[in-house]
């Protein structure tokens, strides 16, 4: 029996020797990722995601990616633990949901702060960028492909352009920075989420909200409201969005198939953007074909909302956060 299994083990070394002398060893070292988001199939992050998969495929490098779409492998905010540890592989995910493990990513959903999309392009390559990819990179994350989504005010009582149109109103806003400013202005908040809007509004108990562009239309909140306030050449709300990977599983690609990733998500962002202007637009003719009154914002109404933040939002974040205020000038100083 002994002689049998050194003969046996003789011949596996064999073969694993010839193999890797014809170049088959890659066919045991394809690599699956696990991707993991919150959202629909039909959701633009969805598509996001399968552009990545599809382009890692298609450049046959022995990497696939098998994404898990609507929470079904963690929910929404389950999945930055796993990513820390190297469990999870990618996400598609809101940086402010990790806020309160690093309080830096709170600026990702910070009122005022971002204009418009070209404006967040710019975002994405400056030094406040690198300094918190710096600390994702220290937690054991890399970005793959950045993206935001901007969003907009609606109410039932008229036009929101300017911190007095909210003084007195019931409001819905998106995030905790959103509800300081909004209280800074004289609104009450009513939290609740997004799919609770549209019958708060139908029975009164809420006047106003602010959410994503394509939640005002996916929510038909455009049948109840006056008067909408959209994401165009200056908009109050922007959210980022990216493409997250465990430092763990990107350090164990080869440099084929890192550089594959990186092409995939390069096609992926230019998507991610132009997807996201196009709900902006269509969100504004929705509106408009159903009779609501669009309220686009000046420079000068959206100074006025940034000069608010700055005394509410913004002097919470640095009071909340360790380097708060290098960070917060570095955002503000990209124009």
């Amino acid at each position: 029996m002994k002689i049998f299994n050194a003969s046996l083990k003789a011949s596996v070394a064999a073969i694993a020797l010839a193999a890797t002398a014809f170049g088959l060893s890659g066919i045991a070292s394809a690599t699956t990722l696990k991707l993991s988001h919150q959202w629909s199939t039909s959701d633009v992050r969805n598509k996001v995601a399968e552009i990545i998969a599809n382009e890692v495929k298609a450049a046959n490098v022995d990497l696939e990616i098998q994404i898990f779409p609507s929470g079904s492998l963690f929910k929404a905010k389950e999945q930055w633990t796993p990513m820390e540890r190297g469990q999870l592989d990618m996400i598609v995910y809101p940086l402010a949901y990790a806020g309160g493990r690093h309080p830096e990513f709170n600026l990702t959903l910070m009122p005022a702060l971002i204009k418009n999309h070209d404006h967040a392009n710019r975002m994405n390559k400056s030094e406040f960028m690198a300094r918190l990819e710096k600390i994702l990179n220290d937690s054991g994350v890399v970005t793959v492909a950045h993206g935001w989504l901007a969003g907009g005010f609606a109410s039932t009582k008229g036009c929101i352009r300017t911190p007095d149109d909210v003084k007195g109103l019931q409001i819905r806003a998106a995030g905790k920075s959103f509800e300081q400013m909004l209280q800074g202005a004289g609104a009450s908040i009513a939290a609740m989420p997004s799919s609770e809007i549209y019958p708060a509004m139908q029975t009164g108990v809420l006047d106003a909200t602010n959410t994503s562009s394509s939640s005002f239309v996916s929510y038909r909140i455009y049948e109840q409201v006056k008067c909408y306030t959209p994401a165009g050449a200056n908009a109050l709300w922007f959210m980022y969005q990216p493409v997250l990977m465990s430092k763990k599983s990107y350090d164990a690609l080869n440099d084929a198939q890192k550089d594959a990733l990186a092409a995939a998500a390069k096609k992926a962002e230019a998507y991610y953007d132009a997807e996201g202007r196009a709900e902006d637009a269509t969100s504004v003719n929705v509106f408009k074909e159903n009779g609501v009154e669009i309220a686009d914002l000046t420079d000068e109404d959206f100074q006025k909302w940034q000069d608010l933040a700055k005394k509410t939002s913004y002097t919470e974040f640095v009071k909340e956060t360790p380097g708060g205020q290098e960070l917060l000038d570095l955002a503000l100083s990209v124009k």
